[in-house]
């Protein structure tokens, strides 16, 4: 459910320039997804990814308890998320399941802390150090 939600978002995404759609569903702890998908700007710069757009989403609904995310693309292999979502991903959840598929159906999984081991800490997780 959690890769098709991820593979039927991707059809909504905006991608006039590189003609990449990506999708991604997001799952929280208490069972509800979030989808999300790229839009892009003339200005790279400003592009938005798909993870963020769902990880935006789910933390405007109220949600903060992450334990996986689908990442689709119509690529060769599996992509995976760049640096800047990882990030993103990690201030809720460093130990995150990462699926990444292609719309033909390759797969591979991950941990966010195999794809980003050392994640810069926010605020909060310096606080829990101390």
């Amino acid at each position: 459910m959690l890769i098709s939600a991820a593979v039927d978002v991707r059809k909504n995404a905006y991608a006039p320039y590189s003609g990449f759609s990506v999708g991604a569903a997001l799952l929280t702890k208490s069972g509800e997804i979030f989808t999300g998908c790229n839009v892009e700007n003339i200005s790279y710069r400003l592009t938005v990814c798909a993870e963020q757009t769902a990880l935006a989403s789910a933390v405007a609904q109220g949600h903060r308890d992450f334990v996986s995310i689908a990442v689709a693309a119509d690529s060769n292999q599996p992509i995976v998320p760049c640096g800047a979502c990882r990030q993103m991903l990690a201030e809720f959840n460093p130990s995150l399941s990462v699926i990444m598929v292609t719309t033909t159906g390759k797969e591979e999984e991950a941990t966010l802390s195999n794809l980003l081991p050392r994640p810069s800490q926010g605020i909060l997780e310096s606080k829990r150090n101390v």
